[in-house]
Parts: structure tokens; C-alpha cells; sequence
């Protein structure tokens, strides 16, 4: 076995894709993956972050912030997934009110 750190994700077929990082804490940014290392800290060029609503925090908003160009410390990602191919659907475990 090496002392050689490997990250589980292979981040390559990302760079200069849009993608969607969520951080601890529950921030939401979304931009163009420019660079990564083995710590998964990532570079976002035209980062957006979704806004939370100001009566419940778990939830974000349609309003977004625009950052440029940010760095994400690896400590802080989540989840990093890409924009392409990804649509937002109903969620189908929810009960009718009538149910």
C-alpha cells in the first residue's frame, strides 16, 4: 500500500463543465469547475449561490448571489454534481392531502 492520497471522485471530466456544489452548512453554489486538487478543494468560475429563505434556513431560494471566480475548501464539499442532464422533479413520495 503507498502513502500516495487518491480522491474518490474523479473530478477531470468536470473541469470547464458547470456543475453544482453543496457545502456544510447548507450553501448552494453553482459555476463552471475550472480546477481541483487531491483535498477536493474546488475552483468555480461564475459561481452563483442560491440564497436561503429567510424563514426556514434548510431551504433555498430562486434568488441567487453572483461570486466569480471562488475557491470551495475541500473540508466544506458535500455533494458535487453536474448541471448537465439533471432536472428538478416532483418529489413522488409526498401524500396527497386527501390521502
Amino acid at each position: 500500500m503507498s502513502g500516495r492520497k487518491e480522491t474518490v471522485l474523479d473530478l477531470a471530466k468536470f473541469v470547464d463543465k458547470g456543475v453544482q456544489v453543496k457545502l456544510t452548512g447548507g450553501r448552494q453554489v453553482t459555476g463552471t469547475l475550472k480546477g481541483y486538487d487531491q483535498l477536493l478543494n474546488l475552483v468555480l468560475d461564475e459561481a452563483l449561490e442560491f440564497l436561503r429563505d429567510s424563514d426556514d434556513p434548510l431551504k433555498t431560494t430562486d434568488q441567487t448571489r453572483r461570486l466569480g471566480l471562488i475557491v470551495c475548501r475541500g473540508t466544506a464539499v458535500m455533494l458535487v454534481s453536474p448541471t448537465d442532464g439533471t432536472d428538478e422533479i416532483a418529489n413522488p413520495f409526498i401524500q396527497p392531502d386527501g390521502a
